[in-house]
């Protein structure tokens, strides 16, 4: 995702839902109590997104998966000085009942009802591998990928020389534990299991 600092007044969430315009162009996200312009990708970030959502729609239709991917979605975390809308993101249909503001206002504020969130790294690789990795750790998202496809992470993160790296960080004991695929490694879901997904089809996807 690519940033640019929009309001520097520290604001909550709520009150950012109610600040959020209507039929904006661009997308909106709340850091740490700072609005977040979210102007439009690349191509190439907006194939690789594309790329993901139409393999993982296959998938749920293949197995009638009781998921859906939803066109427009705010995470609230925990805390309230954030709000996040992911790449990518699969909602578990017998959990979204649960969620009061769901219905009014394509909030989800649990993260049992999140089957699986997507990143797709862009020039501020940070929010991704610490920011969003720590708030979706905390609201106990089960799986989150970090699909990190120009290899722009930092060199603990990706490793040294950096590659196209996409990591699953998944939920165990509170923790997210982490694994990472390169190349022709499957990718390993435990939302999808069945997936048929290599690390290169999902990079390829942004050339």
């Amino acid at each position: 995702m690519i940033q640019a600092q929009t309001i520097q007044k520290t604001i909550m969430f709520d009150e950012f839902v109610v600040w959020y315009p209507e039929n904006s162009a661009y997308k909106y996200e709340l850091h740490n109590g700072v609005i977040i312009e979210m102007p439009l990708g690349t191509g190439d970030h907006s194939d690789v997104k594309g790329f993901i959502s139409s393999e993982l729609n296959f998938e749920i239709r293949r197995l009638q998966l009781p998921y859906s991917i939803p066109g427009d979605c705010l995470l609230k975390p925990v805390r309230n000085e954030s709000g996040y809308q992911p790449d990518v993101i699969v909602l578990d249909r017998t959990q979204v009942a649960n969620e009061p503001r769901w219905k009014k206002e394509s909030i989800i504020t649990m993260g049992a009802t999140v089957g699986l969130a997507v990143e797709v790294v862009s020039t501020n690789w940070r929010d991704d591998y610490f920011l969003k990795a720590s708030d979706y750790e905390e609201m106990g998202i089960p799986e989150y990928w970090i699909v990190d496809y120009l290899g722009l992470g930092g060199r603990k993160f990706i490793g040294n020389p950096k590659q196209p790296t996409l990591a699953v960080c998944q939920l165990v004991d509170g923790e997210y534990q982490v694994k990472q695929f390169r190349g022709i490694d499957r990718i390993e879901s435990i939302a999808f299991p069945e997936l048929q997904l290599t690390a290169e089809q999902i990079f390829r996807a942004g050339i």
